[in-house]
C-alpha cells in the first residue's frame, strides 16, 4: 500500500523527523493562499502521485510569489504526469503539495527496505541524494553504505553514527542525523513499512538535517493494525481492477500484455506467464485466487479479466490441492454465462476432481477449449489470440 508524499510527511513530523512546512491544495486558487500562509520567498510546488520523478515531468516547480504558485498549480493539476513509474498514459494530478524553500547545503540519500536474503530490514545510505538511487547502485555501487539491523531491537547509535559519517554529513550535525536516522527506523518497523525512502535528504545552511521528500509503502498483511494508515488510501492512484480483486481476496497485478491469466499460487502464477511469453504471447496480468477460492471468488476473478479491454485471451490454470478442480470449473461455467464472452478462454485444470470438473466444463455447452498440460494450454491460448487478431 502507498500513501501520498504529504501523507508521508505528516508522518514523519509526528514522529519527530524535520520537514519543510507545507499545505496541500486542490485548486489554483488554494496554493497562492497556501504561498502566503507559508511565508516563505521561494515555495516549491509538487505534483501528488503515487511514483518517483515527478520533476522529470514537469511535476515540480519552483515558485516565488503569489502569482507564481497559482500558475503552476494551474499548470500541474489535471496534468497526466508522465515519469519512469506511471504507465505509458501518465497519472492524473488530483492534488498539489506547496511547502517552503530551504537554504540547502547538500543532498543525501536515505531508504530503509527488507533484505529478503537476511530477513532483516537495512537501511541504505548515499552521499549521491536527488539521484536515480538506482544509476547510483550501478555506476558507484561504493557509495551506497547498508546496516542491516534486527527490528525487535532497533537500529543502534553507532549504526547511525556510522552511516551518517559515511555519506558525509558535516561532524556539527552527525548527532541529528543519528537521531533522524533511528526515528526512520523506529517509524519504518511501527508501521509495518516495505519502503521508507528519503530522495533528497539534506543538511541546509542554517544546520537542519531535514527530509525534502519522503516516500513510505507498507505491507498490505499488515494494515489489520493501523486502521489509521488504511484511512489515507487513495483509491484514484490505483487501478481499478486491484481495487476490485482486494475485495474478494485476490492477488492481481495488471501487466501490458493481451493474454489474461487466472491461476492459483504465485509459483504456478510465474510458471504460466513464463510458458505463454515463451509461445510468444504476451501476460495481460498476474492473478492468483489463491488456495481456498470459492465460486465467488472465481467469478469475480473471470470478470475482472474480461473487464480489461486489453485482454483479447484468457488462460485458467489450476492445479487443484486445496482448491478443487470442480469448484474452478464451476466458478468458470457461472462467469461465462454471465458475461458475454467474445475472446478465446483455454482452461488447464489437474488435482483434486480434475475428472468432474473437466466433465463440467466439457457438458457446459460454452466454447471452452481444453487443455492437457501448461505447454499445451500456453501454446493454445496463444495460437487462438494470434488466429482472432
Amino acid at each position: 500500500m502507498k500513501i501520498h508524499e504529504y501523507q508521508a510527511k505528516e508522518l514523519f513530523r509526528a514522529a519527530g523527523l524535520s520537514v519543510p512546512s507545507g499545505r496541500v491544495c486542490e485548486t489554483p486558487e488554494e496554493a497562492a493562499a497556501a504561498y502566503d500562509e507559508l511565508g516563505s520567498a521561494v515555495a516549491v510546488v509538487k505534483a501528488q502521485i503515487h511514483a518517483g520523478g515527478r520533476g522529470k515531468g514537469g511535476g515540480v516547480k519552483l515558485v516565488r510569489s503569489r502569482d507564481e504558485a497559482r500558475e503552476a498549480a494551474d499548470a500541474i493539476l489535471g496534468m497526466m504526469l508522465k515519469t519512469p513509474q506511471t504507465s505509458a498514459e501518465g497519472q492524473l494530478v488530483r492534488k498539489v503539495w506547496i511547502e517552503e524553500g530551504s537554504d540547502i547545503a547538500k543532498e543525501y540519500y536515505v531508504g530503509i527496505v527488507l533484505d529478503r536474503e537476511k530477513s532483516l530490514p537495512v537501511v541504505m545510505a548515499s552521499s549521491e541524494g536527488g539521484m536515480d538511487i538506482e544509476e547510483v547502485a550501478a555506476s558507484t555501487p561504493e557509495k551506497i553504505l547498508k546496516a542491516a539491523y534486527d527490528p525487535a531491537v532497533g537500529l543502534s547509535e553507532d549504526q547511525a553514527a556510522e552511516l551518517s559519517r559515511g555519506m558525509g554529513i558535516p561532524e556539527d550535525l552527525v548527532p541529528q542525523s543519528v537521531e533522524f536516522l533511528l526515528g526512520l527506523a523506529k517509524l519504518y518497523t511501527e508501521y509495518d513499512c516495505s519502503l521508507a525512502e528519503i530522495n533528497p535528504l539534506v543538511t541546509t545552511n542554517d544546520g537542519i538535517v531535514r527530509a525534502l521528500d519522503a516516500k513510505i509503502n507498507f505491507d498490505p498483511n499488515a494494515m489489520f493494525r493501523h486502521d489509521a494508515i488504511v484511512a489515507l488510501r487513495d483509491f484514484h492512484e490505483e487501478d481499478s481492477k486491484e481495487i476490485e480483486a482486494s475485495k474478494y481476496d485476490l492477488s492481481y497485478i495488471a501487466l501490458d500484455g493481451n493474454i489474461g491469466c487466472m491461476v492459483n499460487g504465485a509459483g504456478l502464477a510465474m510458471a504460466t506467464m513464463d510458458v505463454i511469453k515463451l509461445y510468444g504471447g504476451e501476460p495481460a496480468n498476474f492473478l492468483d485466487v489463491g488456495g481456498g477460492a470459492t465460486t465467488e471468488n472465481v467469478t469475480a476473478a473471470f470478470r475482472i479479466l474480461l473487464g480489461d479491454e486489453n485482454v483479447k485471451g484468457v488462460l485458467i490454470n489450476i492445479f487443484g490441492g486445496i482448491m478443487k478442480c470442480d469448484v474452478i470449473a464451476e466458478g468458470v461455467i457461472a462467469a461465462v454465462k454471465q458475461i458475454e464472452l467474445n475472446v478465446p478462454l483455454v482452461v488447464r485444470l489437474e488435482g483434486t476432481n480434475v475428472e468432474k470438473g473437466r466433465e463440467m466444463l466439457a457438458g457446459s455447452g460454452l466454447p471452452i477449449i481444453p487443455a492437457t498440460d501448461l505447454d499445451d494450454a500456453a501454446q493454445k491460448i496463444c495460437e487462438a489470440v494470434a488466429a482472432s487478431a
